[in-house]
């Protein structure tokens, strides 16, 4: 698969989350995934809403990695943490946080970062 099709429509999420319109789609029975799907992963329902994510989650779980894969070596040691977002749970790493003070319940914002690795754009959480 190439990179073209397998980031087709998340820069366009990210992009809306760097400006703080981030949404989630969520079919009639309330099941929530993000963008860019057109079928819920729950039930099948093909008649998706876009509904906008709250401003800030809440840390669920989280590990914090020292010795990362060579994809993220420069930018190690790095949390990442799952986070409730209301309709979704969204993975993505904790950035401008010393790692001691991250834990499970500290409220997060998104943030669009850059590896340091990789110079891409990554999903990251920022302590609201």
């Amino acid at each position: 698969m190439s990179d073209a099709v397998g980031d087709a429509g998340f820069d366009d999420w990210l992009d809306a989350a760097a400006e703080g319109e981030a949404d989630a789609l969520e079919c009639p029975e309330g099941h929530g995934s993000l963008p860019p799907r057109h079928v819920c992963p729950e039930c099948g329902a093909t008649d998706l809403t876009a509904v906008p994510l709250p401003d800030t989650g809440t840390i669920e779980t989280f590990t914090v990695t020292h010795v990362p894969t060579p994809a993220f070596e420069d930018d190690a040691p790095y949390a990442t943490a799952i986070a409730d977002f209301g309709p979704v749970r969204i993975t993505g790493q904790v950035v401008n946080a010393d790692l001691e003070t991250v834990e499970n319940g500290l409220e997060v914002a998104l943030e669009v970062t850059v590896s340091e690795t990789t110079g891409e754009r990554v999903l990251g959480f920022e302590p609201a």
